[in-house]
């Protein structure tokens, strides 16, 4: 089993340090005993190829799995064709730059579901979708894996079967499935062991074992309302959820080998740690049996 753990950029602590430059982030994980990090562009591509690919080779020393988060700006449900072009832009950059990096994967927002029939608005994001990997294949990017993302807000597109229906357009599309997000979209929907065995069950019947396998993950307690999502929060916030104890107990029994990315608010590595922590108790208690 190779589960992996880390943050989504960079915590608080890691600039109490003085740490500044992103390149300084695989030794800083490294150190922490954790070996995965999600580079952060949700707000634009802003690195170059030539400083990702400085990034990547450092986090290949010090054993450290690379993801991208492209631009929150993406809606694939978009009409406006500027804002399409738009959106295919930022993919594609956000993939060249994952190239340059050697990230294995880039995870994006599926975009908006408001203001129509949910599943006319889902065929035509599925439509443009089949448009966008038709000339990420022509740019020679079919090699990075593309990871819709299961979203926290009503009005978003990205349920867990959105996400999923959308992944069964091409072998380059897999889930990014954030559970804090399914548990905030569904009022508090994780709460025990019962709750996160179904939605494995349904990931392995819909897409495969292989996809369960090899999830891509993103987990941190998520406050919510009536519409969903509010905050990300963290492991010290009491009366918040999901606990993350059911999910590791099932990744042990189904041995099952996923990266997991925290997105706890400024505390994502130290959260990170703890919910490795979790794992490996289990994992160890396993070997004892």
């Amino acid at each position: 089993m190779n589960v992996r753990f880390g943050p989504a950029g960079a915590s608080a602590s890691f600039y109490a340090e003085k740490h500044k430059s992103s390149l300084e982030m695989p030794e800083w994980l490294d150190k922490r005993g954790l070996n995965a990090f999600e580079y952060q562009c949700g707000r634009g591509v802003h690195i170059g190829e030539e400083m990702a690919a400085h990034l990547g080779k450092l986090a290949a020393e010090h054993g450290i799995q690379l993801s991208i988060h492209a631009p929150y700006y993406i809606n694939l449900s978009a009409i406006d064709p500027e804002m399409q072009v738009k959106t295919k832009n930022h993919l594609i950059k956000t993939l060249k730059v994952a190239r340059a990096m050697s990230a294995k994967t880039v995870v994006f927002h599926p975009g908006a579901a408001s203001g129509g029939n949910r599943k006319e608005i889902l065929a035509r994001a599925k439509k443009f979708l089949k448009e966008i990997l038709a000339e990420v294949k022509k740019e020679g990017l079919s090699g990075i894996i593309l990871a819709p993302e299961t979203m926290g807000k009503k009005n978003q597109l990205g349920s867990l079967d959105e996400v999923l229906e959308l992944c069964e357009l091409g072998e380059q599309l897999r889930p990014a499935v954030d559970f804090g997000h399914i548990h905030a979209v569904t009022g508090g929907g994780l709460t025990d062991k019962a709750s996160f065995a179904e939605l494995l069950d349904t990931i392995e019947k819909r897409l495969g074992l292989f996809y369960l396998q090899n999830l891509h993950i993103h987990f941190s307690p998520v406050e919510f309302t009536a519409g969903g999502e509010k905050r990300h929060l963290t492991t010290m916030d009491n009366n918040c959820g999901p606990d993350f104890t059911p999910l590791a107990e099932l990744l042990v029994e189904r041995n099952l080998s996923p990266t997991i990315i925290c997105e706890s608010d400024e505390r994502q590595a130290e959260d990170a740690i703890i919910y490795r922590d979790i794992y490996y108790k289990f994992l160890n208690a396993s070997y004892k049996k």
